[in-house]
Order: C-alpha cells, then structure tokens, then sequence
C-alpha cells in the first residue's frame, strides 16, 4: 500500500479511554503504542492454566516426558509460526483479524470462517470461567453462579474500555506470572519424579502426534485475534519486530507452562490443573499452592476479557456482512454483553465433564481453523503480498465481492482433506488408523488449504486491485490528514 504523509504524522498520546472503533479502520494519525508490548500482552494470554492441561495429554497417553515435551516443543513452535505472521497483519491492514478474511472469501462468503471462530472463543471462555471459579473455590466453597457472574462482569469492564487496557492488563500481568510460577516449577523439580505415575512410560508416534497437535492447535487458536491487537501500532512498525515480539511471547508462555503440565502429569496420579498446582506449590511453602491458584485467576480473566473483545468484533463482523452495523461504541458493548450471556448460561448449563473433553475441543479447533489460516496467509504474504483496498472490504460491490470461489473453495477442500487423517475420541479416520492413531490433520490441511488457494489465484488481476487501492488509500488516509 502506497504511504502518505500520515504515515510519519505524530500519533497521538496513547491515554486509558474507551475505546470507540470496533471493526472500523484505524487511520494512520490514530496509531500508537510499542512493537515490544506484544510479547507481555501474548505471554500473559497464553499463561493461564488452560495452556497447562494442554500439557497433560501425552501422560495420558502413557508418553514419556522427554517425549511429551518434545512433541510440545514441535508442535508450539509450529502453531505459533502461525500466529506471530497473522500479527503482521494489524499494522499493515489497520483492520481486526477476522474481517480481513471478505478479502479471501468475500463480503458474505466470511461468514464460514467467522462461525467456527465465534464457537472458539466462546468454548475457551467457558473452560476459563470453570477453571477460575474452581481456584476460587479451593479458598471460599460454595455456590458457582456468583462467581461466573462476578468474573464475567469484570472480563466485560476490561472489554468495553478497550485495546489499550488490555494491554495494560496483560502488560502488568507478566510480572506477577512469571515470579510466582518460577517459584512453583522449581518447586515441582525439587519435589516429583518424572514419569513416576505413568505406567510403562514408553514413545508412541500415534501419542506423539496427539501432543503435538493438540500443542499446534492451541497456539494457532491465537491466529483468530492477533491482529486486533497489533492494528493501533503504527503503519511503517517493521515486520521482523511485530513477528518477533509476538512470537517470543505467545512461545515462551506455551513452552513453560505446557511443558510444566507434562511433567506434573507425569509424576502425579491424578493430574488436575488446580489441584496440582495446589499440592506442589504447598509442598515447598505451606501457602503457596493456594495462593499460585489464587494468583492465576486474574490471567484467566484477562484472557477472557480478551476473548470477549475478539469475539465482538467477529461477531459484528460476521452481521455487518449482511446487514450493515455502524462500528461505533454502542455496537461493541452490545456486542460484548450478547457473547457474556452466551458464556454465562453455557457455563452454568454444562456438565462438569465437559473439562475432562478439554482436548478433544482443542483438535476440532485445530481442523477448522487450519484452512483459514492457510488460506489468509498464502493470500497476504504470496498472493497479494500485503496490499490490500480496505475500503473495498467494507464494500458489497467492491473488488472482493459477497462471495469468493477461491477461498470458500480452499477452504472446504483442506477440511476435506484432513478427515482421513483425523484422530478423536469418537472418531478416527482410515489413514489415521493406518498410522496406528497418529493425528497429521494439520499439516495436510495447512498444506492442501494454501496450495489450492493459491493455485486458483494465480491469474489474479491485480493491476485492477491496484487501481482500487489507490483510490483507497486516498479515501482513507486523505481525509485523515
């Protein structure tokens, strides 16, 4: 996209106010903030203890630790790949995340990858709400309701002000995580034996594979929304440093703490991500297991207050398709309020086994999301490499159209692909049964979703998409001077 002299204009002072855009564009003299505050703000979005029973499936599975940590190390270094290039979207496109996808399939056509999304961050808000009221529930017994009322309330306060009080949240809360979760991993390697509660602790590659998807799936979860928090940053922030900071953060929380439940998953016989951490913080400090749970619950807020803003602004996104939504601040509170009520009445409803299909959830959410982010990123980096008419995104008779062939089309055909080789509990497919229950899913999908959608956009003409951008540009940014 060509710059204008908005492009070096001083951006204002960044200040705690409510946010007023919501999936709106952010003109270039609006942009402000520090490419570094991704890393804190992806750490402490990813250090939360929903991250930590990722790292209990591999026990499960009678993995030995070296394996289960490598498979997590295989599988976050993959997924996050994923999401730390997503990030270098926000200050290229100024947009959020999802409605950057009517570029890739279409105005209406969006609405395929916008409704899995929405079921994600809804799902992983009512793990987080469960988990967070059990910690509270270690110190003061008693009715649930209360507490899902209370956290949800305070998630959605955090949502409405807005993209820079997020930041600030998840900013501070970095400090608090890392000193009282160092003390507990030390804890933990002083007090258990690796590998002690799992029977027969062997390598199998079907188990190895599980891990290392359920890892992957995880992190790439996190492409759904990245954008929306590196889209204030300024237009001319360099690529290398938004993927860095994005990726060091969102890694090293999934590393330590993923790695950090293989490890009490193999030592304690009924691993539990409150019950754990309880026992062993205590064993070192009498105290200090139930105040690590205690101290967790603020992160899991915060990443629900996170969730809660992603999944407004996919939400609104998804509406404005069809009939158009004014992206004022009266649309982001209702917004916010209709997904915590959603979240709310799912929690008080579901039953308490729904924790023990943690990972199940996240393999379904891996196999949707995977040819979304095959498809968006084989669009912005090897397609259209980055430029884009975001005017026209908002336009039902623009470049992009209502509905597009090319990425509907990808889309499906990498979901398609990635039924066979599918490893649930309730279900496997034929060639993962061949592989002895092995799960590659991601990687044909990935694979298949960014080929094909290449493959059909190759004669794309994008001296026409030119034109329109230019035009964008100027209507954008001119009256922004």
């Amino acid at each position: 996209m060509t710059t204008t002299s908005c492009a070096t204009a001083k951006a204002p002072p960044a200040s705690l106010k409510i946010e007023t855009r919501s999936i709106d564009y952010v003109p270039r003299n609006e942009r402000h903030g520090k490419v570094w505050h991704q890393g804190p703000f992806w750490f402490t979005g990813n250090f939360v203890l929903t991250t930590m029973v990722t790292g209990f499936t591999g026990a499960a599975l009678g993995l030995a630790l070296q394996y289960a940590i490598l498979a997590i190390v295989i599988g976050v270094c993959l997924g996050t790949f994923c999401m730390a290039f997503h990030a270098n979207q926000g200050p290229r496109m100024g947009l959020p995340q999802m409605i950057q996808s009517r570029a890739q399939f279409g105005l209406r056509g969006a609405i395929v990858p916008f409704t899995a999304v929405v079921f994600v961050y809804i799902g992983f808000n009512v793990f987080n709400v469960i988990l967070a009221t059990d910690a509270i529930n270690t110190v003061i017994p008693g009715a649930r309701a209360p507490w899902y009322s209370l956290m949800i309330a305070i998630a959605v306060l955090i949502a409405v002000v807005g993209h820079d009080l997020l930041h600030s949240v998840q900013r501070w809360l970095t400090y608090v995580m890392i000193s009282v979760f160092a003390v507990l991993t030390v804890s933990a390697l002083m007090t258990l034996q690796a590998d002690s509660a799992v029977a027969d602790a062997h390598f199998s590659w079907s188990a190895f594979l599980i891990q290392l998807s359920a890892a992957a799936g995880y992190q790439i979860s996190y492409s759904v929304y990245v954008s929306d928090y590196s889209r204030y940053l300024p237009h001319q922030t360099p690529s290398r440093q938004v993927i860095f900071w994005t990726y060091l953060g969102a890694a090293g929380s999934a590393l330590w703490l993923m790695s950090l439940g293989a490890f009490l998953a193999s030592a304690l016989p009924s691993p539990d991500a409150i019950a754990s951490v309880r026992d062993v913080g205590n064993r070192l400090i009498p105290g200090f297991g139930t105040f690590t749970v205690l101290i967790a619950v603020p992160a899991l807020v915060g990443i629900m207050a996170v969730n809660c803003y992603g999944a407004m602004l996919t939400g609104i996104s998804a509406i404005d398709g069809f009939k158009s939504i004014k992206p004022d601040l009266k649309s982001r509170v209702a917004g916010i309020l209709l997904v915590a009520a959603v979240i709310f009445l799912i929690a008080l409803n579901i039953p308490e086994s729904y924790l023990g299909s943690f990972n199940t959830f996240v393999l379904l959410m891996l196999y949707f999301l995977v040819p979304w982010t095959a498809v968006n990123l084989a669009d912005f980096y090897l397609v259209r490499k980055g430029h884009y008419a975001i005017s026209d995104i908002f336009n039902p008779a623009g470049i992009y159209g209502r509905w597009s062939a090319a990425g509907l089309t990808a889309y499906f055909l990498g979901l398609l692909a990635m039924v066979p080789f599918m490893s649930l509990s309730f279900y496997q497919g034929p060639l993962a049964l061949a592989l002895g229950g092995a799960d590659i899913a991601f990687v044909i999908g990935l694979a298949v979703a960014g080929l094909i959608y290449w493959a059909l956009t190759r004669n794309l003409d994008l001296a026409a998409e030119e034109r329109a951008i230019q035009a964008s540009e100027q209507t954008l940014e001119g009256a922004a001077r």
